[in-house]
């Protein structure tokens, strides 16, 4: 009991992470109907702004926290303008905006390998006591606690904006009906402005918090074909959708790891992702539409 109890502490730490990176995979598919390949480089280079920020800078925790979450907010935003933008306006096929995406990942990859930086592995200094906390039998890392408190509060301030602000009507309105909204007087631009910023805060912060319980390298962005995983399996395009799917695809993980193997576990889970792809393409609570890339 006590190992599984340890296991459902573990995957909701490493599900909530997943949480961050999935719900901006689903904010931009829900509008441009394409797979962002390129938000793993994005979580990457936040990872690398948080490290820099706490190493170089000196700078309190959460203060890096803020900083490493608007770099990775801007770059996400450059990347739309840079690269997607004028996709948009010669109304490209979805296919050409998932070509362009991993070209960009690629891209971002390669540009920290070849800068000063290189492709050495680095570690987040030590923050906090590596003394667990105990809840009886079960011991819960100060980090673990960390990311999950992080990560809560993070999408809990997403589902208010998208719920509950004026700028979170004219997402849901333009998700629900991109050239209805657009007649109605919404400004699409704006809108898709702010889904890849607010993506790209949540990736700041994820990749920070994924740096600091692992490593910083530049590859890391891989570990989001597991987020992108749990979006598939929550249903591309719903938020909802992508957070559960992310704690259960955590959950499914540290269970496999703790009564399976370890070696199997990403195995299991991309074995989980063809059989969601056979049985309910659309997910958990995804919705079909037509051209998706």
């Amino acid at each position: 009991m006590n190992v599984f109890l340890q296991q459902v502490v573990n995957g909701l730490s490493i599900g909530s992470i997943y949480a961050l990176m999935s719900v901006g995979y689903s904010l931009v598919y829900s509008i441009m109907n394409f797979s962002n390949f390129a938000h793993g480089g994005v979580i990457m280079i936040g990872a690398y702004l948080g490290y820099f920020c706490l190493t170089q800078l000196g700078v309190p925790f959460i203060l890096a926290i803020i900083m490493t979450a608007i770099g990775a907010g801007l770059l996400a935003v450059s990347i739309e303008r840079i690269v997607y933008s004028s996709l948009r306006k010669r109304n490209a096929p979805s296919l050409y905006f998932l070509i362009s995406a991993m070209g960009a990942s690629i891209f971002l990859e390669n540009i920290i390998i070849a800068s000063p930086i290189g492709p050495t592995f680095r570690s987040y200094p030590a923050i906090f006591s590596s003394t667990p906390i105990m809840l009886g039998n079960t011991a819960l890392s100060r980090i673990d606690l960390l990311m999950f408190i992080i990560s809560f509060i993070s999408l809990i301030l997403l589902i208010f904006i998208i719920e509950k602000t004026k700028i979170g009507l004219s997402i849901r309105a333009t998700a629900f009906n991109i050239k209805g909204s657009t007649l109605m007087g919404v400004n699409v631009d704006k809108v898709i402005f702010i889904i890849f910023l607010l993506g790209g805060l949540l990736a700041g912060i994820a990749g920070m918090l994924f740096g600091m319980k692992y490593t910083v390298y530049p590859q890391m962005g891989e570990i989001t074909t597991k987020s992108f995983i749990a979006a598939v399996f929550g249903g591309l395009g719903s938020l909802p959708g992508a957070v559960i799917g992310s704690i259960l695809l955590g959950l499914i993980e540290t269970m496999s790891s703790a009564y399976i193997s370890s070696q199997y576990r990403d195995l299991i889970a991309f074995t989980l992702l063809i059989f969601i792809l056979i049985v309910k393409p659309t997910g958990l609570m995804g919705k079909s539409t037509e051209d998706k890339a």
